[in-house]
C-alpha cells in the first residue's frame, strides 16, 4: 500500500506529477466532499432527470450519435442508448496499453468528469474511483482513436468495464470485470443517459499518454545534460564552451539552464579545460543549444497539457447549476496533439545529439586519442575485440527510426463517420508517436551512457582526467554505472547491460540536477 496521502478529485487542479504518480504507484484517490463539489455533481444529474421528463432534445441522450444526431430516440430507449455506444465502439486493435498507462487513462478521465460539468453521477465517479484504489485496470487497445470525438473507442473499454462486459488487469491477470468486481462487493455501474458520452467522449488516452511522456521528456533533459558533460570529459573538450558570460548574450532559459549544469558537472571554474582544439563539434559544443529547446518548451508543454487534464472535454456540457445544455466540440485533441508532435521532435534531436556523441567516441579520427571503439584491450589481442562498434551501430539504428516518426500526426486529419467528424486532431496518435520516440531515444542514450563510462575509465586509467577534477554528483553516477557495468576489454554481449541501463532511465535511478 502507498503511503503517499489520498488524492483528491474535484478539489482543484490535478498535476502532470499526481497522473504519474498514481500510474506508477498504488496511490489512494478520493472524491471531494465539499459543498460546491457536491452541488455541481447533483445538479447536473437532477437537470438532465428533469429535462427527460420533458422530453428535451439532448444529443446522444435523446438522438442518436454523430451524423445520426438527426435519429430521435424514443424516450423509454434512452437508458439502453449509451450501453450500445459502449458496445459499437469496442473494435480497437493493436497491442494493449499497459497497466501504467491505464491507470493514467482511468486518473485523468475521473480528473475530467470531476469538472462536474459532464451531468455523471456518484455511481459513475465512485465506481471509477473505487477502479484505481482496488488496481482494476481495462484493458484497452492502443488503435483505434482519431482523436475527435475525443478517444472513443479505447475509451469504450473503460465505459464497458464499468458495466462489467469487458475485460481488466487484476493482480497481475486478466480477468473478467464482472468477476473481479463481485469479488471485491462492487456493483457494476448501469450507465444513466448522457453517461456513455460522458465517459468515452473526451481526450483521457492523449492526455494521460501526455503527461507520462512529458515526465520522461523532462528527465532526458536533464540525462542527455549530464550525459554531454561526460562526454566533453571524455574527450578532453573545451569547458569555455559553456561560460556563463557567454550564454548570457543568448538568454532563452532552458538552453542557460543546459549550460549550467554542464558547467557544473565539468567544474569548469574550478578546473578550466581548453582543449588542443580551439573549438570543439557541434556535437558538443551546440549542446545547451540543442537540448534547450527542449528544456524551454517543456513549460509550454505542461501548461498544454494541464490545461487539457483538468478541463470538461466531453460533449455537451451539461451545466446543472444554470440549466444549460451547451453542446460544442470539447472533444477535439488539438492542443495535446500540437504538444505532442512538438515534443517528439524536440526528443529525437537528443537521439540525435547522443547518436553523434557516441559516433565521435569510438573514431579514432575525432576521439581525441581514445582507443578504437573504446576497447580497453591491448597488445595483439586489441585487433580480434571490437568494443562498442555495434553499440554505435545500433544507437544510428534506434536513432533513425525515431527521427522517421517526427512526422506531425495532427496534420493527417481525415474525414470520418459520414462526414460528421470531418476535422480530427489524431491526438492519441501524436501521443503513441512521442512515446515510441522516447522509448528509442532513451535506447540511444543508454548507449551513449555506457560509452562515455568506458570513455572516461580509459582517461582515468592513463591518468589524463583527474576524477576529482570533475564534479561530485557526476562522479557519483559514474561511479554507480560502474560498479553493474564492468570494463569492456575483451569482448562480451551488451545487450543485458543496456536494457538495465534503458530501465534505470524509465524509473528515473539517478537523481539529477535537483
Amino acid at each position: 500500500m502507498s503511503t503517499l496521502s489520498p488524492l483528491v478529485f474535484g478539489q482543484g487542479r490535478i498535476s502532470i506529477e499526481d497522473i504519474v504518480a498514481l500510474a506508477q504507484s498504488n496511490q489512494q484517490v478520493q472524491l471531494a466532499g465539499d459543498a460546491d463539489f457536491c452541488q455541481k455533481i447533483d445538479a447536473g444529474v437532477a437537470f438532465l432527470d428533469s429535462l427527460l421528463k420533458e422530453e428535451g432534445v439532448i444529443y446522444g441522450v435523446t438522438t442518436g450519435y454523430g451524423d445520426s444526431v438527426t435519429r430521435g430516440v424514443p424516450v423509454h430507449l434512452a437508458y439502453e442508448l449509451p450501453l450500445h455506444l459502449t458496445r459499437f465502439h469496442g473494435c480497437g486493435l493493436g497491442t494493449m496499453f499497459t497497466p501504467e498507462q491505464g491507470r493514467a487513462i482511468l486518473a485523468t478521465r475521473l480528473t475530467s468528469l470531476s469538472q462536474g460539468y459532464s451531468g455523471v453521477s456518484w455511481a459513475l465517479l465512485k465506481l471509477l474511483r473505487d477502479f484505481i484504489n482496488h488496481d482494476i485496470v481495462p484493458v484497452i487497445p492502443e488503435e483505434g482513436s482519431v482523436g475527435a470525438s475525443g478517444d472513443l473507442t479505447p475509451l469504450s473499454y473503460v465505459a464497458g468495464a464499468l458495466v462489467g462486459e469487458r475485460d481488466v488487469y487484476y493482480q497481475g491477470e486478466i480477468k473478467k470485470s464482472l468477476e473481479v468486481m463481485k469479488s471485491l462487493n462492487l456493483t457494476p455501474l448501469t450507465l444513466r443517459p448522457k453517461e456513455g458520452l460522458a465517459i468515452m467522449n473526451g481526450t483521457a488516452v492523449m492526455t494521460a499518454l501526455a503527461c507520462l511522456a512529458f515526465s520522461r521528456a523532462e528527465y532526458l533533459t536533464k540525462l542527455a545534460t549530464r550525459v554531454t558533460s561526460m562526454i566533453s570529459a571524455a574527450m578532453l573538450g573545451n569547458s569555455h564552451h559553456f561560460d556563463d558570460i557567454l550564454f548570457s548574450v543568448k538568454p532563452h532559459a532552458g538552453q542557460q539552464q543546459v549550460a549550467a549544469w554542464i558547467r557544473d558537472d565539468l567544474n569548469h571554474h574550478g578546473h578550466p579545460r581548453n582543449a588542443d582544439r580551439l573549438q570543439d563539434r557541434y556535437s558538443i559544443r551546440c549542446a545547451p543549444h540543442i537540448i534547450g529547446v527542449l528544456a524551454d518548451c517543456l513549460p509550454w508543454f505542461r501548461q498544454m497539457i494541464e490545461n487539457e487534464l483538468n478541463s470538461a472535454n466531453d460533449n455537451p456540457i451539461i451545466d446543472g447549476i444554470g440549466e444549460h445544455v451547451l453542446h460544442g466540440g470539447h472533444f477535439y485533441g488539438g492542443h495535446i496533439a500540437m504538444a505532442m508532435d512538438s515534443m517528439k521532435t524536440a526528443v529525437a534531436n537528443l537521439a540525435d545529439l547522443a547518436d553523434r556523441q557516441i559516433a565521435s567516441l569510438v573514431d579514432t579520427k575525432f576521439n581525441n586519442g581514445l582507443a578504437a571503439n573504446l576497447s580497453d584491450c591491448e597488445g595483439e589481442r586489441q585487433f580480434i575485440n571490437h568494443g562498442f562498434k555495434a553499440v554505435q551501430i545500433g544507437a544510428s539504428a534506434y536513432t533513425a527510426e525515431a527521427l522517421k516518426l517526427t512526422m506531425p500526426a495532427s496534420v493527417f486529419s481525415r474525414s470520418t463517420e459520414c462526414h460528421n467528424q470531418d476535422k480530427v486532431s489524431m491526438g492519441t496518435i501524436a501521443a503513441r508517436d512521442s512515446l515510441r520516440v522516447l522509448q528509442l531515444t532513451e535506447q540511444v542514450l543508454a548507449s551513449t551512457l555506457l560509452a562515455a563510462v568506458q570513455a572516461l575509465r580509459l582517461r582515468f586509467k592513463h591518468q589524463e582526467i583527474a576524477p576529482e577534477s570533475l564534479s561530485a554528483p557526476m562522479m557519483a553516477m559514474y561511479q554507480d554505472i560502474a560498479d553493474y557495468f564492468p570494463t569492456v576489454s575483451e569482448d562480451r554481449p551488451l545487450e543485458q547491460a543496456l536494457r538495465f541501463t534503458v530501465d534505470a532511465i524509465q524509473t528515473q535511478r539517478w537523481a539529477l540536477y535537483e
